[in-house]
């Protein structure tokens, strides 16, 4: 879904949840692959049984990935992506763990640029068990309204 959202029109406060998505073994595997990230902790079930959490754990940049992805569920054309801050890993994620992801408008600010500001979404991405995994904070770089 394509939306033209200007700086002036985010609300601070606002809320809004993702659809959710379920980690798969393939999901690691391939994330993996595609990283060069083969540490055992992510891919050696019989060392895992070794170790405190007893099984695989899914990569933080996969958990990452997927979170963000989970969030792109329409595209402001008013809008694009300035950077990430404060990414915190709060729990580890497995293999069958179900993820979804809250956004909130967290704060507003002028950018130097003229005619843009600055809107920071926290997002917040939580299992089935509604614990918190993982945190960050996402920076868009807005147009405003043309006066």
């Amino acid at each position: 879904m394509f939306i033209k959202k200007n700086f002036e029109e985010f609300e601070l406060g606002y809320t809004r949840c993702t659809k959710e998505r379920t980690i798969a073994a393939a999901d690691i595997d391939f994330h993996a692959k595609e990283s060069g990230d083969y540490f055992p902790h992510h891919m050696d079930e019989e060392w895992c049984k070794t170790q405190p959490f007893k099984k695989r754990i899914a990569h933080g940049t996969l958990i990452f990935t997927i979170a963000i992805g989970l969030t792109a569920d329409f595209v402001n054309e008013a809008a694009m992506t300035y950077g990430y801050d404060r990414l915190r890993y709060i729990k580890p994620v497995f293999i069958g763990d179900t993820l979804k992801v809250t956004v909130t408008i967290k704060g507003k600010k002028d950018h130097k640029k003229p005619g843009c500001g600055l809107v920071t979404e926290m997002v917040e991405t939580f299992n089935q068990h509604n614990e918190l995994v993982m945190v960050c904070e996402h920076i868009l770089l807005v147009n405003k309204k043309e006066v």
